[in-house]
């Protein structure tokens, strides 16, 4: 019996640290993954890829044309065809990125501090200051987030920078009152007034504790608000309020080719496709981060 046990062990082992590196291997996990989040992953790569690298993916100049290359089809040459200037789209859209990508960072960053921020001051503070912000916050919530955006852009002049901090501004009081409710539900938490009871000063407690266990949604929130942002840049450079022309801007694209919608129908499609593939990938992922939060 000891040895055919000895000599059974010796044949199982290897076969189940075999199964245990199947099952941990990269490759595996790749497979168990759902193929719309591996799409989506890609996606916001190449977009990123574009943005940081786009010399990368195209050997045209985005902003020069090429005489009697007008409005050319899509092709070998030029994959997504030529607007009516003769500069390649695809080059245009590749460049562009980095106007698009960048602008939405902006503006999630500076909701994200300045919003956070005032939420964590409102839920830990006394109930006038909490009152004073969190009308503050109303305020900013009973106007449409459009209409903030242009008067903030009218204010501030156009550019890619000024259209991110206008869509910041506007994402400010969700990320406020998001940051206020959670730091309430974690202060009235047990630990934390167990934390106050063993001595720990408000600055400690609310460093080691409070922050650590309320902005984990606020961080899930940010991820869902990048694909927003970068809808709503958009929105402005169409409507003519981001870069100005001849910046490649994916916003701009679509406004600057719905002149020759009927006879250019690609000077519209592909950047308009690239800006939903990159929203709906912005979104998937951050479910993600959504449920990790929960």
């Amino acid at each position: 019996m000891t040895t055919f046990d000895t000599v059974h062990d010796d044949v199982i082992a290897p076969r189940r640290g075999q199964r245990t590196r199947r099952r941990f291997s990269l490759p595996g996990l790749i497979r168990r993954l759902p193929p719309g989040l591996v799409l989506s992953w890609l996606v916001l790569g190449i977009a990123f890829l574009w943005a940081v690298a786009p010399w990368l993916f195209t050997n045209y100049n985005p902003l020069e044309g090429v005489g009697g290359e007008q409005l050319r089809r899509p092709d070998a040459s030029h994959l997504l065809g030529t607007d009516a200037l003769g500069r390649d789209l695809y080059a245009r859209i590749v460049y562009g990125a980095v106007h698009s990508l960048t602008g939405a960072f902006v503006a999630v960053a500076l909701g994200l501090v300045i919003g956070t921020g005032l939420g964590v001051v409102a839920g830990s503070v006394r109930r006038r200051l909490d009152d004073a912000i969190m009308r503050l916050v109303d305020l900013l919530l009973s106007i449409p987030p459009l209409l903030l955006s242009l008067s903030i852009i009218i204010l501030l002049g156009f550019g890619t920078v000024n259209a991110a901090i206008a869509v910041g501004v506007t994402s400010i009081a969700g990320f406020a009152r998001l940051a206020r409710s959670e730091v309430v539900r974690v202060r009235r938490s047990d630990y934390v007034e167990a934390a106050f009871g063993s001595g720990g000063t408000f600055v400690a407690v609310l460093w080691r504790h409070v922050l650590p266990n309320s902005l984990t949604s606020v961080f899930a929130v940010a991820a869902l608000q990048f694909g927003s942002a970068v809808l709503q840049i958009s929105t402005l450079g169409f409507l003519g309020y981001g870069a100005p022309p001849p910046t490649p801007e994916w916003g701009l694209l679509i406004a600057e080719g719905r002149n020759y919608i009927s006879t250019a129908w690609w000077l519209t499609t592909a950047p308009g496709v690239v800006v939903v593939l990159v929203v709906l990938a912005a979104n998937r992922v951050s479910q993600i981060f959504g449920k990790v939060a929960v």
